[in-house]
């Protein structure tokens, strides 16, 4: 067996995190067990919700153990397989590790995928792996647009964000995303198809609210969440009657020492407004609807996506960060 290069947790985070708080192991691949196979990973996938995993907190999912590799959703090709139904070369998707090789069942998150279905195997990692669901699942079974509804998207910018905001023009809504800085606000409007865009950069809550006012004279129909913060407390303040909140992330939480929570919930109540908060796990069963409405969207030119492939294991706590700079555009993937 392969001697494995593993990005591990050694340190829970303090805030944001250090690059004292990982390190980069060399460690001997266990042996395979009967039904195991051993994946090869090729691509990881970077997500907001890696943070999370990072602290010793109740979540949908246990936390990282430390000096264990940090979890992350991997494509790559089986390696040695002690599996009947799989061999040498098979290309699989699966929940695994930051680590260049990894033991896993087959079976639940473990599948092998197609890499001629797709533009690019690393597809499975965006438009049609949990990103690209999670748009579609969040923004049409959480946020339940209509056509003439007015949508504003958080993060819109990001890999989710960027998806649900043409998603939401598909269903003949009105699309407004807030992102930071002025080149990704461009990038809404030019690329995306968004109709406007806010940029968040400089403004406190009162000025993001009288910003989103002026967007949204009529108040919002469905907010699509991943920020949170003061972010979140200015839409809250533009709500229009029967809202729905979808929530998906939190960002701007998740590194905060002390952070702010919410503070404008009680506008719920004066819209008669909901939220929700989605994990797309919920959605597994509907996978292939999601995943063949967004191939036909695709092939049809009324979808575009971005991916940011940093290369490297030795660039895994870099590429990491960017996720909380901003600094990534599209989709963030390390390639090992």
């Amino acid at each position: 067996m392969p001697d494995n290069r593993r990005f591990t947790l050694v340190r829970r985070p303090d805030g944001t995190p250090a690059a004292e708080d990982f390190h980069l192991a060399m460690q001997p691949t266990p042996a395979l067990a009967p039904g195991e196979v051993l994946v090869r990973n090729v691509y990881a996938s970077l997500d907001p919700a890696i943070r999370g995993w990072l602290d010793d907190a109740p979540s949908y999912m246990p936390p990282v153990a430390l000096g264990a590799p940090v979890r992350a959703t991997t494509v790559g090709t089986v390696a040695q397989s002690a599996n009947p139904d799989f061999a040498p070369g098979d290309w699989v998707l699966g929940l695994n590790a930051i680590e260049e090789y990894s033991v896993a069942v087959p079976g639940g998150f473990t599948q092998k995928i197609d890499p001629a279905a797709v533009p690019s195997v690393t597809n499975y990692l965006s438009i049609f792996g949990a990103v690209g669901l999670t748009a579609y699942f969040g923004l049409l079974e959480v946020g339940k647009p209509k056509p003439g509804d007015t949508v504003l998207v958080t993060g819109a910018a990001g890999a989710v964000g960027s998806l649900v905001g043409q998603i939401a023009k598909l269903q003949g809504c009105r699309v407004i995303g807030i992102a930071g800085g002025p080149a990704k606000c461009a990038r809404l409007v030019e690329r995306y198809g968004f109709d406007a865009a806010i940029d968040y950069r400089g403004l406190d809550e009162a000025a993001l609210v009288a910003a989103i006012r002026a967007a949204t004279p009529d108040g919002l129909d469905v907010i699509f969440e991943n920020v949170g913060g003061i972010i979140l407390d200015a839409a809250l303040m533009n709500l229009a009657d029967g809202a729905r909140v979808a929530l998906c992330g939190l960002i701007s939480e998740y590194n905060a020492p002390a952070p702010v929570g919410v503070r404008n919930l009680w506008q719920l109540i004066v819209h008669s407004a909901s939220i929700n908060g989605l994990l797309v796990r919920d959605f597994i069963p509907r996978f292939g609807e999601g995943a063949a409405a967004m191939g036909g969207w695709l092939a049809a030119g009324k979808l575009v996506f971005d991916e940011d492939i940093v290369t490297g294991i030795d660039n895994a706590f870099p590429a990491f960060m960017k996720l909380f700079s901003g600094g990534n555009d599209g989709k963030l993937i390390l390639k090992l």
